[in-house]
């Protein structure tokens, strides 16, 4: 674990901000939901990682 899930939740919020920035654009209102809510999860996914890393000493 550690660095891949760091990776792959970075992957998923930068993901999400294109996906809302194409709904955006398309004005397609569930891609810019869509895209809020991967957003929000890599950021959680982060978060969660981080944490992980206070309690390993890291």
């Amino acid at each position: 674990m550690g660095e891949s899930d760091k990776f792959e939740a970075k992957a998923k919020e930068t993901l999400g901000k294109a996906k809302e920035t194409f709904g955006k654009a398309t004005d397609n209102d569930r891609l810019k939901a869509e895209g809020k809510a991967d957003q929000a999860e890599g950021k959680v996914k982060k978060t969660v990682e981080d944490v992980k890393d206070v309690f390993k000493g890291k």
